[in-house]
């Protein structure tokens, strides 16, 4: 029975090590992860992924990317409210949400974690 009680407390203690980041996130945090790369936390699925999965992820739930992605931005006459484009720049991708008539980075727009504007295109998409 002793041994059955300090197996349960350690499994109880790996778990609260493994899930101890995730208790307090919430959808859109970024943390850098065991690989020393930035992940994002999606909160509906319940799971960390890079940066651009969780980009993919949001559009997904949300009908896809409206216009895809590439460098050029759609003629702003067939753009609609909450529409999305991941837009490529050489510094990487960012996904852009059509908001209040502009384009706005989605991160910016949903209120994600702060760092967002600092990965990929998003540091020089407003430049």
């Amino acid at each position: 029975m002793n041994r059955l009680h300090c197996a349960i407390g350690a499994l109880a203690i790996v778990s609260a090590l493994v899930f101890a980041d995730v208790a307090g996130s919430r959808d859109g945090h970024i943390r850098m992860g065991a690989d020393s790369e930035l992940e994002a936390w999606d909160a509906e699925a319940g799971q960390w992924l890079s940066p651009e999965q969780f980009w993919l992820a949001y559009a997904a739930r949300n009908g896809g990317l409206t216009w895809g992605r590439g460098s050029d931005y759609p003629p702003y006459g067939e753009v609609k409210e909450g529409d999305t484009f991941m837009v490529e720049l050489d510094s990487g991708p960012c996904l852009m949400e059509f908001f209040h008539k502009r384009w706005r980075r989605a991160n910016d727009v949903r209120r994600w974690d702060t760092a967002f504007s600092d990965i990929g295109g998003c540091a020089k998409v407003v430049d």
